[in-house]
Parts: structure tokens; C-alpha cells; sequence
């Protein structure tokens, strides 16, 4: 996948400020920055806390491009991080038979 990827660490909780910024960057790096070929920017802001309602009201509805979470201070496991990946592609298989 060809395009820009913008990450915005933050040390506190997620506020509605961090996602609009985030945006303005994402449609910053659409209009200014993307060459022929490119996919569209994706942001991410990790913060140390996420309220799931502070994404859902500040973000439109079926957002593709900005994602918010909540890091963790240690790495994980690699038996964490096989069940997360596990986890994450059976969401992604699931949501793929949803739409057919």
C-alpha cells in the first residue's frame, strides 16, 4: 500500500482537539502532498487513555483513515501479539463476508 502514514503520540487522555488536528493533517497530506499513485493518507493517534465516545462523536461515521488508541507501556508477548493478530484478521475476514 503506497501512501503517507501520519502517527501523533500523545502522553495524555484522547480529546476531540487531537482527532481534529489529526484530520487536518490527513487532508493536509491529500491536497498538498499525495503524487499520482498514491492511496490516501491514514492517521493514527496513540494516546495513554481513549474514550470510545470521544472517537465515535468527533470522527464521521465509517472513517477510514484516522484511527485512535490506547498504547501500552510494555511490549507485549509474541503469544500476545500472535492472538492480537489472530483476533484483528478474523474481524477483518468477518467484515469481508459481511459486505459480500
Amino acid at each position: 500500500m503506497k501512501c503517507f502514514v501520519l502517527i501523533d503520540l500523545k502522553i495524555g487522555d484522547l480529546t476531540h482537539q487531537d482527532l481534529g488536528q489529526m484530520q487536518m493533517y490527513v487532508h493536509y497530506y491529500e491536497r498538498e502532498l499525495m503524487n499520482e499513485g498514491d492511496n490516501p493518507p491514514i492517521g493514527i493517534v496513540l494516546c495513554a487513555d481513549k474514550s470510545e465516545s470521544v472517537v465515535k462523536y468527533t470522527l464521521p461515521e465509517n472513517e477510514t483513515q484516522i484511527f485512535a488508541s490506547k498504547y501500552k507501556l510494555y511490549l507485549p508477548s509474541e503469544e500476545e501479539l500472535l492472538q492480537e493478530l489472530q483476533r484483528e484478521y478474523r474481524a477483518l475476514e468477518y467484515d469481508k463476508e459481511k459486505s459480500n
